[in-house]
């Protein structure tokens, strides 16, 4: 447990001076990558190019439910197909999960942490059953109902108890104090870190959230330039609450605009007919799909989500 530790405080110190622009594309392989993915992408890439900086590509696999080798295999092909090119090899999250049990380990030991019993079911209906619960962009605040427990007890129950762990927000962020983040379409803004709630570090068949993982891996690659979707905007108020906390130092954003289809709904890995792969089937050359996207244009029948 020792060396977990020592690796982790490794990184962070390791990661606390940036060098040059390193950007990086994380997609996790549930299914193929559409054209929104491929925007991403080719922003991501070529903000590091433009300065002689570092592309990373990570697969963030850890979802293992849903998660398959194929697809994994399938993002490489897709991104070579648009004439994209990453620094290293791949990151992959499941190789990784040492440092994220650190993470979770110091925030746990820090009382920042805690193990939570409750099934999806028991949230639903302490949520229903209060007058005022609190909300975000994501519906219903989880209730806190493990967060009042006795922690000598609720560390006994985890020893053989199915939980999770979750973040207590309201006492990070008293130990934070007041923090700000930079997206570069928004300007500079005052970090919400209660926005989300206590949000999920570790499920009980995940080995880490997505705001854990990717905090960690930011920092461990130098990320100086997060590039993903305005969907996400809202997840960076957390990120910055755990970033601080643990350490890390903090990258820029660039949340950028989404792509909808001909339904007007924003993309998603269901809809086939904006998959890569179906593009590709048809005969679209790649290269001139991605000099495309980079003019701010679509191919036809899709759309700006935000326009």
């Amino acid at each position: 447990m020792q060396l977990i530790h020592s690796t982790f405080h490794k990184m962070a110190r390791e990661a606390g001076t940036f060098g040059s622009m390193i950007t990086r594309f994380a997609p996790s392989p549930t299914g193929r990558l559409h054209l929104g993915h491929a925007f991403s992408a080719v922003t991501a890439h070529d903000r590091a190019r433009a300065e002689g900086g570092r592309f990373v590509l990570r697969i963030e696999d850890i979802d293992a439910t849903r998660c398959k080798p194929a697809f994994a295999d399938a993002i490489l092909d897709d991104l070579a197909w648009l004439g994209l090119d990453w620094d290293g090899a791949p990151v992959v999250q499941s190789d990784r999960l040492p440092l994220y049990g650190a993470a979770l380990e110091r925030l746990a030991d820090e009382g920042l942490a805690y193990p939570c019993f409750c099934s999806r079911a028991d949230i639903a209906r302490e949520v229903a059953a209060s007058l005022s619960a609190p909300h975000g962009p994501d519906g219903a605040h989880y209730p806190g109902t493990c967060r009042r427990l006795d922690r000598a007890s609720a560390i006994a129950r985890a020893a053989v108890e199915p939980h999770s762990w979750r973040l207590d927000a309201s006492a990070a962020a008293e130990r934070a104090g007041p923090l700000t983040w930079t997206d570069e379409q928004t300007g500079t803004l005052k970090a919400d870190p209660g926005l989300l709630g206590d949000v999920i570090l570790k499920g009980r068949d995940r080995p880490a959230s997505y705001h854990l993982a990717v905090v960690v891996d930011d920092a461990d690659a130098g990320t100086t330039l997060v590039v993903r979707g305005r969907d996400l905007f809202a997840s960076t108020h957390v990120q910055r609450l755990l970033q601080a906390v643990l350490g890390l130092p903090t990258p820029s954003y660039h949340h950028h605009r989404l792509i909808a289809g001909p339904d007007g709904r924003r993309l998603a890995k269901r809809d086939a007919a904006a998959g890569l792969d179906r593009m590709r089937a048809n005969g679209l050359d790649g290269h001139a799909l991605a000099d495309l996207l980079r003019t701010g244009r679509l191919p036809i029948g899709f759309t700006w989500h935000d326009a």
